[in-house]
Order: C-alpha cells, then structure tokens, then sequence
C-alpha cells in the first residue's frame, strides 16, 4: 500500500510558508490508465496544499526526518504526582478520600 510522506524543502527568502514536497512511496499500480489517473489526482492535490511537487516512487523513500524508530525504543516517562499534604499523614488523607467517596457517590463527580 501507498505510503504518503512529507520532504521539507530548505526555505527561501520569499515563502511565507515552508515549502515541501509530497513523496508517496510504494506505489503499486499496474495499469498505465490508473496511474495517469492518480497522478493527476495527486498533482492536483499537492498543488491545492501547497506542496512545490508530487514524488512518486514504486519503491520505499525513507526520509530521516519523518523516521519515528528512535521513540520505540525511548523509555516510557516516568508519571509522578506530588501532593503537599501541609503535615498531615498521606496515608489518613486517602483514607478520608475514600470514606468521603463511599459515603457520598455525588462527590466523586465533582
């Protein structure tokens, strides 16, 4: 299946906008009617976003900047809550939490 990505071009002095191109990889299309027919669907469409051109390519273009690999191997963040309790017990407040919750259903809504 058809991979679409994004080429980020270098900016000029006159784009109001960063200019790029549309790159889509791993075309698999095997009439020659079907691919005058998606190309031009596909120029017309990069011309309507903006894009400075349409790449096609039946192979598969790796572009560093869009590579993704590096957050899989990431370790995942560490989540912490710090509550300031201002002296009291933690462990008497999450009790009291609690009795409040199962005493009064309503409360935990708000």
């Amino acid at each position: 299946m058809a991979r679409l990505q994004i080429l980020e071009l270098p900016e000029g002095s006159g784009d109001d906008r960063p200019p790029f191109v549309l790159v889509i990889d791993q075309w698999d299309v095997d009439t020659l009617e079907a691919t005058t027919m998606l190309t031009e669907y596909w120029d017309a469409f990069g011309k309507k976003i903006g894009a400075r051109g349409v790449l096609f390519c039946d192979r598969t273009i790796d572009i560093p900047a869009n590579d993704t690999t590096a957050y899989l191997d990431a370790p995942s963040a560490r989540q912490e809550v710090v509550v300031e309790l201002a002296g009291q017990d933690p462990q008497s407040v999450i009790d009291a939490a609690i009795r409040k919750a199962k005493d009064d259903p309503q409360a935990r809504l708000q």
